[in-house]
């Protein structure tokens, strides 16, 4: 791979040329476009909190809003940038944390009774270590995922001085290193640095395949108390039309204000939530059961929901591997990803607050949303890296459109028989 990192020169000289050439006689009429633009406090937020929406799983904006309300507050720039107007040449890079579901116990009671310290701002040090390995500035970072990374990119972006590019190499949270957009259309992860708690330097200078980065990078969060920073998928500008999905903080953000708007004027938000989203609502539930454990870096969960209200009497089971993905519906398929299966709060529309990576709480209400994952997820090999048989089960993935259309037949049906 061909990709670099940070220096802060050449990234402010960068934002400079951008806004120069934004207000130049020929170039009037493209102004637009070409603008960074700096977000307000009200738009940072809308998008932490659509970000969390985004994440297929349990979310927490809290700790992320009050960290960018405090950036903000020293005088911190968040600025983002369409990814048409990074120069071809120029470098864009992800930062993002690992987790390890079921890290080794010994080494955390280890290092304790070490006394080993923990780094601060890993993903500035991660960044670092990239710049040794390769030596080029960077035009943008790329959030890697919805959720927490979103809050990573937003800071760590505003703490280098260049702007975070409105795009995602995945558009939701994933659970795997090698489902991402890049990876579908042929762009490596590495070379790839990682920092550990610690401040162990590890670089991937290069691997068979992407599964392999995975394998790798998981097993070093593993035996890192479940906990490791990386740098991964760097894209020249003229490789992001086919490696990112653009527009997807513009997304967070609008689904971030669709339900603060909807609460404010004391409307549903999780109904909002589904137009804007262009999706549907599945179930509406109370958790009544939660299996969940640890395993291999993992959280893995299996969810049941008692339906409430249109839905008594019904139930729901997700399957979770960090992300939820697989619905049914007594017992029949109903969601499948790639497509998205967000679990909301029905009182406020955002993520539920669940427990962990991929969690769910008994006793908690969950309204389930799913809406349809873009083209690129839906290819062949996007099936392929994060469809139904990838994570073990027997049949194939069919979209979330046809499954609600034969649901709404089934209903339909159901309704019109004699009783």
């Amino acid at each position: 791979m061909r990709a670099t990192w940070f220096n802060p020169q050449g990234a402010i000289a960068m934002l400079a040329a951008v806004a120069c050439a934004a207000a130049a006689p020929a170039l009037a009429k493209d102004a637009a476009e070409l603008s960074v633009r700096t977000l307000k406090e009200q738009e940072l937020v809308d998008i932490l909190v659509g970000s969390c929406i985004q994440s297929t799983r349990n979310c927490d904006p809290s700790e992320s809003i009050a960290e960018a309300r405090r950036a903000l507050a020293e005088g911190k720039t968040f600025n983002i940038i369409a990814p048409e107007n990074v120069p071809a040449d120029g470098i864009v890079v992800a930062v993002q944390g690992i987790g390890g579901g079921g890290p080794w116990r010994h080494v955390i009671d280890r290092t304790d009774q070490q006394g080993l310290k923990r780094i601060d701002d890993p993903g500035r040090q991660v960044v670092d270590l990239f710049a040794d390995h390769i030596g080029r500035p960077v035009s943008a970072l790329v959030r890697s995922e919805a959720a927490d990374a979103t809050a990573t990119a937003l800071m760590l972006a505003a703490n280098l001085g260049v702007p975070t590019l409105d795009a995602c190499i995945t558009g939701r949270a994933v659970p795997e290193v090698q489902q991402s957009i890049p990876w579908i259309n042929g762009i490596d992860s590495a070379p790839t640095a990682i920092i550990t708690p610690w401040g162990d330097r590890i670089i991937i200078e290069s691997a068979v395949d992407e599964y392999r980065i995975e394998d790798i990078a998981r097993a070093i969060a593993v035996a890192s108390a479940g906990d490791a920073t990386i740098t991964m998928t760097p894209m020249r500008g003229d490789e992001l039309a086919r490696g990112v999905l653009a527009g997807s903080l513009s997304e967070a953000e609008l689904f971030g204000r669709t339900v603060r708007e909807a609460r404010a004027a004391g409307d549903d938000p999780v109904a909002a939530l589904v137009r804007a989203a262009g999706g549907y609502l599945l179930f509406d539930g109370v958790v009544v059961k939660a299996e969940d454990r640890g395993e291999r870096g993992f959280n893995w969960v299996e969810a049941t929901l008692d339906g409430v209200g249109a839905y008594a009497g019904r139930s729901y089971r997700i399957f979770v591997k960090n992300e939820n993905i697989v619905a049914w519906i007594d017992g029949e398929l109903d969601a499948i990803s790639p497509d998205y299966i967000y679990n909301l709060d029905p009182d406020t529309g955002e993520a539920t607050l669940g427990v962990g990576y991929g969690g769910y709480v008994v006793g908690e209400k969950v309204a389930v949303v799913g809406v349809p994952a873009p083209a690129q997820w839906r290819s062949e090999k996007g099936v392929e890296l994060i469809g139904p048989r990838h994570f073990g089960f027997d049949f194939d993935y069919v979209p979330l459109e046809d499954l609600q259309a034969r649901r709404a037949a089934t209903e339909s049906a159901a309704n019109a028989a004699p009783r």
